[in-house]
């Protein structure tokens, strides 16, 4: 993870390098996980403190931030924390349409599913099929209605329909556990009451995120990527996508690393300098 922060921070001061001080204003989508709204606000703080510009942030999930830089009305011009293919729904739709671009210097990531390292020791769990334990199952079941409970990402989330499929063709729900969608502030606050409690609790989880300075956690193994088990359909692609997809191994990007990065309007090489600079030397 310091190789994934350094080279972040190296980007962004040679882009800072070449910018002049006109007065500009950005508006940055904030789709609401910790990663992308820190990285929301460092590149608002980039704008406004070393680029001389205005910087505003424009909450909403991805659906909503993708469909405003679609219409290239200037409503976000940014979207500051992508995950492919997480979100190729989008990205194989808009890119080749010509309203959006994606930086060419992407960094490297991770998810998987995570408990705590205390909850792990407690219960020998070490890979996802761990949860399906009858005494796992159990531990995890905080509000006594019988169901484990796996914060799977918040609406609005792809990952969280990945998730949700991954967690039906593991044989998940089956061995009693329920998926959980919320916002990720009420997950952080969650993994940290069950540490403190000595509960048990399974989350999404993906690095580089805060949580892994924040608690002690660790993320379980999965069974090892294999196209033929991970056919993944959007809804924005069919409206019948849980039946139709299957999801039962490891993340492609999890064999080859994640590629995160920035997007941009296309039209903003015509109507902001610091942008069309921006997206061509990111």
């Amino acid at each position: 993870m310091k190789i994934i922060k350094s080279t972040l921070v190296a980007g962004l001061i040679s882009i800072l390098s070449i910018f002049s001080a006109n007065a500009e204003k950005v508006k940055i989508g904030d789709p609401g996980w910790t990663g992308a709204t820190a990285i929301a606000n460092l590149l608002a703080a980039v704008v406004i403190d070393k680029m001389g510009g205005e910087a505003e942030l424009v909450p909403g999930n991805n659906t909503a931030i993708y469909a405003a830089i679609d219409r290239g009305k200037g409503e976000i011009d940014v979207h500051p924390d992508i995950w492919l293919p997480n979100q190729e729904a989008y990205t194989n739709d808009l890119v080749p349409k010509g309203t959006l671009k994606l930086s060419s210097k992407p960094y490297e990531g991770n998810q998987g599913y995570c408990v705590s390292q205390q909850f792990a020791k407690k219960m020998n769990i070490t890979a996802i099929e761990d949860l399906a334990r009858p005494e796992v199952v159990k531990a995890m079941d905080s509000d006594g209605n019988g169901k484990g409970e796996f914060w799977i990402g918040a609406d609005g989330w792809a990952s969280a329909n990945v998730n949700q499929v991954k967690l039906r063709d593991y044989g998940l729900y089956d061995a009693g556990i329920e998926a959980v969608r919320a916002a990720e502030a009420v997950k952080n606050a969650r993994v940290l009451d069950s540490i403190k409690k000595g509960e048990g609790y399974a989350f999404y989880c993906y690095k580089p995120h805060a949580i892994w300075g924040m608690a002690d956690v660790v993320m379980l193994t999965e069974p090892k990527y294999d196209p033929a088990k991970y056919k993944m359909i959007q809804p924005k692609a069919d409206a019948d996508w849980y039946k139709k997809s299957y999801v039962a191994s490891k993340d492609a990007l999890k064999q080859i690393p994640n590629r995160l990065g920035y997007f941009f309007r296309e039209s903003i090489t015509s109507d902001c300098r610091i942008l069309q600079e921006f997206s061509i030397n990111s």
